[in-house]
């Protein structure tokens, strides 16, 4: 009577599996050349321990400007994401209190919701003209704000002239005061990707972010306190890791542009890469607890990178052959190259070669 069960359980042994199809395997069969994508990383410029001046990036802008990028993307949420986000609180916790701006007030100005709004700006830039008017601009800004779309209004709003900034054309004084971010500390989406789209005349931005792998839970809850502990005993383990205390210190002099582009390099270089990964995700699949909350948390990583990669990649599914540069935080770049080098119409493209 035990041989059947015997029998059971030897077959139930599992055997690894290869995939039938790899996308890699097919890149040459292409009509056209492929797409050129840039993936950028970049730290966090309002988190640096003390503020950038911002003329220190005009460099970066040069070296970028070259690649002659088609479509930029950026890490935020899209005002279709953040309309999710607000939906379902319930299912994503605080993601859109942490990630999305509220736009009632514009709404209230203008009479447009965040759906409305976008349906308008793809109506507008569909007969957009070679050389828009002050006023078309400005109607554009205010279309994109009332979509939730901050960055992108910022590259409208930079390629006016600056007697032509003001509230007009749907503008109020109040999204004027958005736009013109008097005091706010420099941001990688704006004194970057949107001063660099707005110098290639670009006309918006991708935002390719994705929380959507966020979960609501209680972080003073014994789950929330325990799935803390067990990060924290990543993160804070010792010895420090070498590539931290190398990003330490370079990000405390960052004076001049050859040490911002050296920053920018050392972010970027493939060694870094890998040493910051081992040092973070590579140590928390490894964390041994009551429950796996180390591997839940590179679950949620490789998730949202995942659906990053898939935001990054419909932005130019109706543009074979683009460049397509990508801005987003440092530790982000070794994932989306991984994932963007597995899809077949897609050559990555090396950042330190713009960064020497």
């Amino acid at each position: 009577m035990l041989f059947p069960l015997f029998a059971l359980a030897a077959a139930q042994t599992l055997t690894v599996a290869t995939p039938a199809f790899d996308p890699r395997s097919h890149k040459r069969e292409l009509a056209g050349a492929p797409a050129q994508v840039l993936v950028l990383g970049s730290p966090h410029l309002s988190q640096l321990p003390k503020k950038l001046d911002p003329k220190l990036l005009a460099p970066l802008l040069d070296r970028f400007a070259a690649f002659r990028p088609d479509v930029i993307a950026i890490e935020n949420i899209s005002g279709e994401q953040c309309e999710t986000l607000k939906r379902f609180k319930s299912q994503h916790g605080d993601a859109w209190d942490g990630y999305c701006w509220d736009t009632d007030e514009v709404e209230k100005a203008t009479g447009l919701n965040v759906d409305q709004a976008l349906g308008e700006i793809d109506r507008t830039l569909a007969s957009w003209p070679d050389e828009p008017t002050p006023a078309q601009r400005r109607r554009l800004a205010m279309l994109f704000l009332a979509a939730n779309d901050r960055p992108s209004a910022q590259v409208q709003w930079l390629q006016l002239a600056p007697a032509e900034r003001l509230a007009a054309d749907g503008l109020t004084a109040a999204m004027v005061e958005i736009l013109e971010r008097k005091g706010k500390p420099l941001n990688e989406s704006i004194d970057v990707a949107a001063a660099l789209a707005a110098r290639l005349g670009l006309e918006r931005l991708t935002l390719m972010d994705d929380h959507t792998a966020d979960w609501a839970f209680d972080e003073k809850s014994p789950e929330g306190l325990a799935y803390a502990k067990a990060l924290r005993s990543v993160w804070d383990a010792k010895p420090t890791p070498a590539v931290r205390t190398r990003y330490e210190q370079l990000q405390a002099h960052l004076d001049t542009p050859a040490e911002v582009i050296g920053f920018y390099r050392f972010l970027n270089d493939p060694e870094t890469q890998r040493a910051t990964i081992a040092s973070d995700m590579g140590r928390a699949a490894r964390v041994a607890s009551a429950q796996p909350y180390g591997r839940e948390y590179v679950s949620w990583w490789e998730t949202r990178n995942l659906r990053m990669t898939a935001n990054i990649h419909a932005a130019f599914q109706h543009k074979p052959g683009a460049h397509v540069l990508v801005i987003v935080g440092a530790t982000h770049k070794g994932y989306l190259d991984a994932y963007l080098d597995m899809m077949q119409d897609v050559r990555l493209v090396d950042a330190i070669q713009y960064l020497k």
